[in-house]
C-alpha cells in the first residue's frame, strides 16, 4: 500500500496501481518505483457509470457521535494501577461515526454526516480533516458553543487493547438536523440508536443499512429488531446474529435474518462472512483475506461502507462480500480507525502487486488473484490521490505504525 504524508498541510500522496510504490512485504516484491506526481493524480468515482441527473446529492447519509481518538502502540503490556509506562508509538484520528464516514468517502461514495461538534481545538481539526481532506458533506452537522469533543484513549498491547472514553450528551438531539440533511441513495444506521426518522428515509427512497452492537443486558430481545421493517440490509456480527435469532451457527442465523430484511449479512471476523440477498435470489459465503492485523478499530465500518458501494454499483453478492472483506483486511494493517480506511490507491496497489506476483509464478498469489479477478473492471487505470494515515498530533506524522 502507498506510503502517505500525514502532516496537516502536507499534499496528498499519489497511488496508481502499476506505477505506485508497493507495500513492504507485498507479494510482488522487487524494486520500488518512484510515485507519480501528486498534481497529475485524480479522484475516482466507481459509480460514475451508474449516475443519472435524477440521483440525490448524496450516496450515503450517516449520523452519530464523533470522537477524537488517541491510540498508543508499542507497549508490551497494559500499565498496572499506579504505574506509568512509555509507549513507542502514538497516533490520533477522528473516531466514532467518523470511521464509517471516512471509509465511505475514501471509496468514492458521496458521503454526508449529521453530527454534533464542540467548539474546541479537537473539533476544529476533525471538522477540517473530514470536510476539507476527506470530502465529507457536513452541511447538516452543527457546532455547539461551550461544548467539548468526546475523546477516547486506546492502548494497544499484547494483542489486545484497553480504552478510556469521556464525553457528554449533545445539547440538542440530532433528529431535527437529520430531517434537513440532503437526500441520499442509502443510509447506514445503528439499530440501538434513535430510529424514529428511519421511516422518513425509506419514504425518500433511501436504502437503509442497519447494524447493532452488543446488548449489555444480554436479553437479546427479538423486539429490538422491529425497526428492520424500514431497512434494506442488516449486518450484525456472528455473536449478535446468533443471539438474536437463537441459532447455533452463522449460516442458520443469516437465513433467519433474511426473513426480516432483503439483504442479510453476518460477519464472522477472520472466519469470513455469510449473506443472503432475497431481492436478487443470491446466497454467498466469503472467507476473510488472511492478514496480520495490528488494529481492528473500524474494520466493521470499512466492511459496511464497501458493502454499500457494492450494492449501489449492483455487483453480484459474492463480489460485494469479497470487496468488503478486502477493504477490511487492508484497514486492519494500519493504525488509527478512520484514517486506516483504504482508498482506491491502496486497493489498486494491492491488486497490481498481487497480479504481478501471480504472473511471476507465486501459487498463493495466483489462487487469491483468481478470486478477485473482478477487480480488473473496478480499479482505476490512472493515478489516484492517496490518503493520509493517523497523525501523532494535529500536524505531525504518526509513529504508531512503526511499532
Amino acid at each position: 500500500m502507498t506510503t502517505e504524508p500525514s502532516g496537516a498541510d502536507a499534499p496528498r500522496a499519489a497511488a496508481s496501481g502499476a506505477d505506485a510504490p508497493r507495500a513492504a512485504g507485498s507479494p510482488a516484491g522487487g524494486t520500488t518505483p518512484s510515485p507519480p506526481d501528486a498534481a497529475a493524480c485524480e479522484d475516482w468515482d466507481p459509480l460514475a457509470a451508474k449516475r443519472t441527473p435524477e440521483d440525490p446529492p448524496l450516496d450515503v447519509l450517516l449520523s452519530g457521535t464523533v470522537f477524537f481518538d488517541i491510540v498508543f502502540t508499542g507497549m508490551d503490556r497494559l500499565p498496572k494501577p499506579g504505574e506509568e509506562l512509555w509507549s513507542k508509538g502514538m497516533g490520533s484520528s477522528p473516531g466514532g461515526i467518523a470511521n464509517l464516514a471516512t471509509a465511505a468517502a475514501r471509496l468514492g461514495l458521496r458521503t454526508g454526516l449529521v453530527a454534533g461538534f464542540g467548539d474546541d481545538a479537537y473539533a476544529d481539526w476533525m471538522w477540517h480533516t473530514m470536510e476539507s481532506e476527506e470530502g465529507i458533506d457536513l452541511s447538516a452537522s452543527r457546532r455547539f458553543t461551550d461544548f467539548h469533543s468526546a475523546l477516547t484513549v486506546s492502548i494497544a498491547a499484547d494483542g489486545d487493547r484497553a480504552m478510556a472514553t469521556h464525553g457528554h450528551d449533545l445539547p440538542e438531539p440530532l433528529s431535527a438536523l437529520i430531517a434537513r440533511a440532503p437526500h441520499a441513495r442509502a443510509a447506514v444506521v445503528d439499530l440501538a440508536g434513535e430510529t424514529s426518522w428511519w421511516a422518513e428515509l425509506g419514504a425518500r427512497g433511501s436504502l437503509v443499512f442497519a447494524d447493532i452492537g452488543f446488548d449489555e443486558t444480554e436479553r437479546w430481545d427479538i423486539a429490538d429488531l422491529a425497526p428492520l421493517a424500514h431497512c434494506h440490509a442488516f449486518t450484525p456480527n456472528t455473536m449478535e446474529a446468533m443471539a438474536y435469532t437463537r441459532t447455533s451457527s452463522p449460516d442458520r442465523a443469516v437465513r433467519r435474518l433474511a426473513e426480516k430484511v432483503p439483504l442479510a449479512v453476518v460477519t464472522d471476523g477472520a472466519q469470513g462472512s455469510y449473506a443472503i440477498d432475497s431481492s436478487t435470489g443470491e446466497e454467498a459465503y466469503c472467507p476473510a483475506v488472511p492478514v496480520t492485523a495490528i488494529d481492528t478499530t473500524g474494520a466493521g465500518d470499512v466492511f459496511a461502507a464497501a458493502l454499500v458501494l457494492g450494492t449501489l454499483a449492483e455487483w453480484p453478492l459474492e463480489e460485494r462480500l469479497k470487496f468488503s472483506s478486502l477493504c477490511s483486511a487492508l484497514a486492519v494493517q494500519q493504525f488509527g480507525g478512520s484514517l486506516a480506511a483504504p482508498g482506491w490507491g491502496d486497493l489498486t496497489d494491492w491488486w497490481r502487486s498481487l497480479s504481478a506476483a501471480a504472473d511471476e509464478g507465486d501459487l498463493r498469489a495466483a489462487y487469491t488473484s483468481g478470486r478477485y479477478r473482478f477487480l480488473d473492471a473496478v480499479v482505476p487505470d490512472h493515478p489516484v490521490h492517496g490518503r493520509r494515515r493517523a497523525q501523532g498530533t494535529f500536524a505531525l506524522r504518526s509513529d504508531a505504525g512503526d511499532h
